[in-house]
């Protein structure tokens, strides 16, 4: 019987039939115990909330008789505390104080947690009974009724003017512009930088409008809106974004500046038409950050030497692959930047242009006048160009200008979708490219994925099973011993944990790196290109020449004390040759 049931009868407050039904019924309804029991009412709100509080070691706390902090709310919509049964009630010093349901709800405690980090404080968890909680919770929603009282005179205003045909652009230009919207869309853009988000979702439902920012690259519910607010938020980020504000059929793609903080951030704007309106996603760009190190982004020791010494190489292509959200486009950065000196021209194309680098000739295609990756290839070829960075290799054009700008002296970097950096190769014969040109012209093949770093304040060692241990030495056989430089990665003794931190905001995790796989075109891989056989031959060379594959490459990393192993068997479970 679970655990839970067994002390509750112990303590006399289920009765062995009451323990047996609720068991029975959890199984049944795939539910939690305690889910059970409260909608069931066998216990007591109050007394199963100090029993929870007693089980789990969490303090308890009384909501009705205790202080709260009107502004520990601030901020927090009303769907989300209902979701994840929780509310923020009191702020003292770096903590926001949070009576929870379930603290051993993992996702609605990783949520919490969330949302302290992005007010700049660290959760402290109490247990509150479920009375207590749907009492304090009808009244939230503070933020959300506010807005949707300032912003409801300005969407009739705004819908009167597009019906009437009188009235221009820049009639509803001007209404938006003055509108408390515009102070909406600042918050919001505010509240994802101070919360270090890379992206912005505004997402519109059937009844709501949904805000998710991604961190570390998982969303999060944050806000949600009244759908009347919807069109006019759209309005003032399509007016920001100089997007064309009576177009909603058709999915459009802008961008925008702004300075915040004295720090100067661009915004990449892409909209969507969706069943319930447009969808709108708001890439943050740090302008003020630079090209991060190649060991900031996760290269090391052999890794990081061998991917420099081809990036110096006079002539070839360089290919990164991973799907979207990789990291691939901050590594040809960083690679753009590593290279850039007066004596070289280096020309890129790029969808959009993501990070504006000084010095370098930076070109973003425009498909929608015939401008596209290949028609901009051959424009470039004529620019006298050292080096060349094409964003990705989508088609057989591109693939092939890109072959033959290798073959005629020019250096050619450029990402690819697929899932290892061997996958590229019959993706590109795929393509159409011969496989002797392929060999003739390719000079490295890297593949990447990113993964949470841990918190490196509170992370602590944590002793290997033999099972978990002879796992790891079973990936890591037949990589060099050179890419192995610490004791614990020659002989895996122990992995890491961090439970959390004031440093971490109690996530355990912050900050991405990325995990790598990088593959050189030796004689032996050209022949086998040139012959081109199938993707199990390349790998089969590969790895007898000491491939550090991206699962070895993150359990490497596991070893350190920089990542955890269980999300490096995550990310990897679908790529591991």
């Amino acid at each position: 019987m679970n655990q839970m049931l067994l002390l509750l009868k112990e303590k006399g407050l289920l009765r062995e039939d009451q323990a047996t039904h609720v068991e029975s019924r959890s199984k049944l309804d795939k539910i939690s115990v305690a889910d059970v029991i409260r909608s069931e009412r066998l216990i007591p709100d109050d007394g199963f909330a100090k029993f929870l509080a007693e089980y789990l070691s969490v303090p308890f706390i009384d909501l009705r008789t205790s202080n709260k902090d009107s502004n520990a709310m601030s901020g927090i919509s009303r769907k989300t505390a209902k979701t994840y049964r929780f509310v923020a009630f009191d702020i003292k010093g770096k903590s926001l104080h949070v009576a929870m349901e379930s603290p051993d709800d993992f996702q609605a405690l990783e949520a919490v947690r969330f949302i302290a980090k992005r007010k700049g404080l660290t959760a402290e968890i109490y247990v509150a009974s479920s009375d207590e909680i749907d009492e304090i919770l009808g009244g939230a929603g503070v933020v959300e009724e506010e807005i949707g009282g300032a912003l409801q005179e300005f969407s009739q205003e705004l819908s009167a003017a597009v019906a009437d045909g009188k009235k221009g652009n820049k009639d509803i230009e001007k209404i938006v512009g003055e509108a408390p919207v515009t102070k909406v869309v600042a918050v919001m853009i505010r509240h994802a930088i101070e919360g270090h988000s890379s992206d912005i979702h505004i997402e519109p439902m059937e009844k709501e409008v949904r805000i998710r920012y991604r961190v570390d690259g998982k969303l999060h519910t944050t806000l949600t809106l009244p759908p009347k607010v919807h069109s006019a938020v759209i309005s003032r980020i399509k007016i920001l974004s100089n997007l064309k504000i009576d177009e909603s059929r058709l999915p459009q793609d802008g961008r925008f500046s702004a300075t915040i903080d004295n720090r100067a951030y661009d915004f990449r704007v892409s909209t969507m038409p969706t069943r319930f309106g447009e969808k709108v996603a708001i890439r943050i760009l740090d302008k003020a950050s630079g090209a991060p190190s190649f060991e900031d982004l996760g290269f090391r020791a052999q890794v990081q030497q061998t991917f420099e010494q081809y990036l110096h190489a006079p002539f070839g292509i360089i290919l990164i692959s991973g799907p979207t959200g990789s990291g691939k486009s901050t590594t040809l950065f960083t690679s753009l930047t590593t290279l850039n000196s007066t004596e070289r021209n280096i020309v890129t194309l790029e969808d959009p242009v993501e990070y504006e680098v000084e010095g370098i000739n930076q070109t973003q295609v425009q498909p929608e006048i015939g401008f596209t990756f290949a028609s901009g290839l051959r424009s470039i070829l004529r620019q006298d160009p050292d080096i060349i960075m094409v964003g990705e290799i989508r088609d057989k054009e591109t693939a092939d200008l890109s072959v033959h700008a290798a073959l005629t002296g020019h250096l050619v970097l450029s990402s690819i979708h697929t899932n290892s950096a061997i996958g590229a190769i019959p993706r590109l014969i795929d393509m159409g490219i011969d496989g002797f040109l392929l060999s003739a012209s390719v000079r490295l093949l890297a593949a990447q994925r990113l993964i949470p770093k841990l918190c490196q304040k509170c992370k602590q060692e944590e002793p290997l099973t033999n099972a978990v241990r002879e796992k790891i030495i079973a990936d890591l056989h037949g990589i060099p011993e050179t890419a192995k430089t610490l004791e614990n990665q020659k002989n895996p003794k122990f992995l890491y944990k961090s439970p959390g931190c004031p440093e971490c905001k109690e996530m355990g995790v912050s900050g991405r790196v990325a995990i790598i796989e990088i593959v050189p075109i030796t004689r032996q891989m050209r022949v086998a290109m040139n012959e081109f056989s199938g993707f199990d031959a390349l790998v089969s060379i590969a790895k007898k020449e000491g491939m550090v594959s991206m699962r070895c490459d993150g359990t490497l990393k596991a070893l350190a004390g920089e990542v955890r192993y269980e999300d490096v068997i995550r990310v990897t479970s679908e790529t591991e040759l």
